[in-house]
């Protein structure tokens, strides 16, 4: 009898060369969070959009106070933009505007970073004590601290004009800081800078603590000192969130306009006290010319936004890079 015949055994191939998988099917993407930003969107458009639209067209009329009372506004074209554009008062105020919102924005990013790298380098006891005191002054309301603020730089029982007075050869006892454009502008960046402190520093705060700590050690073991890691691998690391925090800043510091109007209630009057937000305010309210205030507006709008798109064209670049 002859033997059954055998099967070869198999070919068994080594592990790196065996056939891969068979790809799995993509599930379909689904739509559902398109879906749920769709209110958010439709609240953005109609609570911006109108009133967008709405200064737009007003910007071509002329809108006073008779048309309040219902008559008609008549429609004057580009005459609004070019008697404002050719106004030199206008552009006065536009390049205050300007320096005020860089000075105060740059003052308050670096006072913000600077807390920022305290509540990282100390104890919980303190960050948690620095970080209330932060809350509590970001969540005060703008008449509450103002009120403060303007007590403090009172001429007559102003405890700043005291504190300075105790300097030998210093009298600043009922010297007036609201009486002068320079020191009017001074007391209101140091406000506004004492107030924007704590979004930055908290932003930076973030941050600061998604920076891997294995990258310090590398840098630490390497022998960085802590200012050379914070200058060269912790900033331009959380570079991007600075950028944005310091363009919100400089937008913010740009429409400024309540803490303006109540130091010039507490103070002095008159257009050299004015940034853009009082200018606008005082041109539809105080003179009502609405049509000059829409024009106004729509010129701090593209203003604005050329201001916005410098920052967010290199944002892009850098992604873009990395």
């Amino acid at each position: 009898m002859s033997a059954p015949a055998v099967a070869p055994p198999a070919e068994v191939q080594p592990p790196g060369l065996q056939d891969p998988p068979a790809p799995r099917k993509r599930r379909g993407k689904t739509k559902l969070p398109y879906w749920l930003i769709i209110p958010a969107i439709v609240v953005v458009v109609v609570g911006t959009g109108y009133p967008l639209i709405w200064q737009f067209i007003t910007s071509f009329k002329e809108y006073g106070l008779a048309q309040q009372f219902g008559q008609a506004a008549e429609f004057v074209g580009l005459q609004n933009y070019t008697e404002m554009l050719t106004d030199s008062g206008f552009w006065i105020i536009v390049l205050k505007s300007v320096a005020f919102c860089v000075v105060t924005a740059a003052a308050t990013m670096v006072l913000g970073i600077g807390l920022a790298l305290v509540m990282k380098n100390t104890g919980k006891g303190l960050r948690l004590t620095l970080q209330i005191a932060l809350l509590l002054a970001w969540a005060m309301p703008v008449v509450a601290y103002m009120t403060v603020w303007t007590w403090l730089f009172d001429d007559r029982n102003g405890i700043v004009n005291y504190l300075l007075s105790l300097i030998p050869g210093v009298d600043l006892i009922g010297h007036d800081w609201l009486i002068n454009p320079w020191s009017f502008f001074a007391v209101a960046s140091i406000i506004i800078t004492w107030y924007s402190v704590p979004f930055v520093a908290f932003s930076a705060y973030a941050g600061f603590t998604q920076v891997n700590d294995e990258v310090l050690e590398a840098a630490q073991l390497d022998g960085a000192s802590g200012f050379q890691m914070t200058r060269r691998i912790i900033l331009p690391i959380i570079k991007p969130v600075l950028s944005i925090v310091f363009l919100l800043q400089l937008i913010w510091d740009l429409r400024v306009f309540a803490q303006i109007q109540l130091l010039q209630d507490a103070g002095s009057f008159g257009s050299q006290y004015d940034l853009l937000g009082t200018y606008i305010y005082k041109l539809g309210t105080g003179s009502q010319d609405f049509g000059l205030a829409a024009t106004a507006s729509i010129v701090v709008m593209i203003l604005t936004l050329g201001l916005s798109w410098v920052y967010v064209r290199q944002l892009l670049k850098e992604d873009e890079q990395s």
